[in-house]
């Protein structure tokens, strides 16, 4: 009875079970109130009947073994609630996405219709209509589903450093369906936006581009910043009828013509040189597949390659890319070329509204309308991309660039003295609200309104002139406009955009990886794809690490991956 009374008065913060143990004959303190149902005043015989179940609970308590087993079923209890609370990751355990914030159930049934139909031009130009398609103002609601959200701190961990994802909330895909802008968003100043056609260019040292991009002199790049209500830029394709017709970067008619039957969002992709993998986006619904086009660009190489050893390869199409060749490409290096559907996809698309850029090497794993209702309509932008997760000032950039050989040393310092001459500073906290002056460029969401559209154009004059490096030319380019529209790209976090595509591996990694014996990455793609034999640029290492890979597994060592393929992952 001791044992009761003592486990009675430890526990006593809840005011029962101390006057439980004085209606078992214990002494109630001086000056404290008798309280619970079970001393109430004139208790009747329900309530004896009571407090004598509670005193024999209370002596099975006081036993060790009972105890126990109560503990052990608070504790059982305790952890099956917390089981609810636990979130279940996607594939990749390294992606964390919140989950949706839902509307109230009255909105959903007034606004989101059960059917949609495709897209239509109304007789504006700048106004879009979606038949049976009805739209969020902001008064059918008072708070937008992800109001209140904040990414929250990330936990420090000793064993995971560098970048990493973060969570991001995103509405339903309904919701950003119906979020979508009627019209098309505000375009400072310019208006109307032509492209120059040239039948024959002339190279003078002034003009160190290539035909292609028309040899732009040194005086039309920098009227081509004065901008005005029409203006006639240089957007490469100079030469032809159209983009793809006898321009260089040549595409086939019938591949153009299913090109513009794409008329809302068009997620685009490039692989040239045979250089990376393809990557198969997940997590897509079924209105972004009735909706958004997905186009992979290739060179003959790339496509001989992905014919004999894709299994998922049919009618010019592997999963939910269609895969489009290029030919006559108008620069050796691939990367060069690679920016060419990167920043003129509005010239390959005449008619799209929306677009998403993403490099070959990344996969995207979020639904393409959820990141233009979280980083354009959200934030009421016509141009989205990351910043870089490290570096914010082109200087440092520029220094990075050639320290890793990402290009010819001369070359960055050529084009860094004169930006430097054009009044280009280091980046500081006085330039807020710009937050950093080097982006990430794997991913650019945008909307096609003319000002985006001409920023594009002139980012790509300055990688047709200087180098291929496109982040040293980003914030020069955005300076020159803001300066004269107050127009800026909408910049967001780094870790935001590695929580809506995964890192993957390029091609030439993955043979070294296979021809030094090492397991390939849990990420790819395709699993029946096999790499061809001999088709690596680079000789394989002639030292085998399978020794030091069985020593590595006994040892206690950090050191659990090879230094040259971390190397390479950081390379990537």
């Amino acid at each position: 009875m001791s044992g009761a009374a003592s486990l009675g008065l430890r526990t006593g913060s809840c005011g029962s079970l101390p006057a439980a143990g004085a209606g078992a004959g214990a002494a109630v303190p001086v000056g404290r109130k008798a309280r619970g149902w079970g001393l109430r005043a004139g208790a009747g015989g329900g309530d004896k009947e009571r407090l004598q179940l509670l005193h024999r609970a209370l002596r099975l308590v006081g036993r060790r073994g009972a105890g126990l087993l109560l503990l052990l079923a608070v504790a059982s209890a305790a952890l099956f609630c917390s089981l609810f609370a636990v979130v279940k990751d996607d594939n990749t355990s390294s992606i964390i996405i919140a989950s949706n914030y839902e509307v109230t159930n009255a909105i959903q049934n007034s606004v989101y219709p059960s059917t949609t139909r495709p897209l239509m031009m109304s007789n504006d130009h700048n106004k879009f209509e979606h038949p049976n398609r009805l739209h969020l103002s902001p008064g059918n609601f008072t708070n937008h589903p992800c109001e209140g959200f904040a990414v929250p701190p990330i936990l420090f961990d000793k064993k995971r450093t560098g970048p990493r994802p973060c969570p991001v909330c995103y509405v339903s895909v309904d919701q950003a369906f119906a979020l979508m802008p009627l019209q098309a968003s505000p375009s400072p100043v310019l208006e109307n936006l032509d492209y120059a056609l040239e039948d024959s260019v002339t190279a003078n040292f002034s003009n160190p581009g290539s035909a292609f991009g028309g040899l732009l002199s040194l005086e039309q790049r920098n009227k081509s910043f004065d901008i005005t209500n029409s203006m006639t830029v240089h957007c490469g394709f100079v030469r032809g009828k159209k983009p793809g017709q006898g321009t260089g970067f040549d595409i086939s008619d019938d591949d153009l013509l299913e090109m513009e039957q794409c008329r809302e969002l068009v997620v685009a992709s490039a692989i040239f040189g045979n250089y990376d993998m393809i990557q198969h986006p997940r997590n897509v619904s079924e209105l972004s597949k009735a909706y958004a086009c997905f186009y992979m660009f290739v060179d003959e190489e790339t496509m001989a390659y992905v014919k004999n050893s894709s299994s998922l390869y049919k009618d010019n199409k592997v999963g939910l890319w269609r895969l489009v060749v290029v030919r006559n490409l108008p620069y050796e290096d691939p990367r060069r070329t690679g920016k060419i559907p990167k920043l003129l996809l509005h010239r390959l698309f005449p008619n799209v509204r929306f677009s998403v850029w993403i490099d070959a090497k990344l996969q995207l794993v979020v639904d393409p309308y959820l990141l233009l209702e979280r980083f354009l309509w959200r934030k009421n932008s016509s141009f989205a991309i990351s910043r870089h997760y490290r570096r914010f000032d082109v200087y440092e950039e520029a220094e990075a660039n050639k320290a890793a050989g990402k290009y010819d040393n001369a070359s960055i310092d050529e084009q860094i003295d004169f930006y430097r001459n054009e009044g280009l500073t280091h980046y500081s906290p006085a330039k807020l609200p710009i937050t950093s002056d080097v982006p990430e460029g794997c991913v650019i969401i945008r909307e096609h309104v003319p000002i985006s559209n001409l920023f594009t154009c002139l980012w790509f004059n300055e990688v047709e002139r200087f180098t291929a490096r496109d982040q040293i030319s980003f914030s020069t380019v955005r300076d020159k406009i803001r300066a004269k529209v107050g127009w800026m790209p909408q910049m967001f976090l780094d870790c935001e955009r590695r929580n809506f595509v995964v890192q993957a591996y390029h091609r030439e990694l993955l043979e070294q990886m296979i021809a030094s014996g090492r397991n390939t990455p849990p990420i790819a793609v395709e699993p029946s794809r096999k790499i061809r034999p001999g088709s690596s640029r680079r000789a394989p290492p002639s030292k085998k690490p399978v020794v030091r890979r069985k020593k590595e597994k006994k040892s206690s060592s950090r050191r659990r991956v090879a230094k040259p393929v971390t190397w390479a992952m950081d390379a990537v």
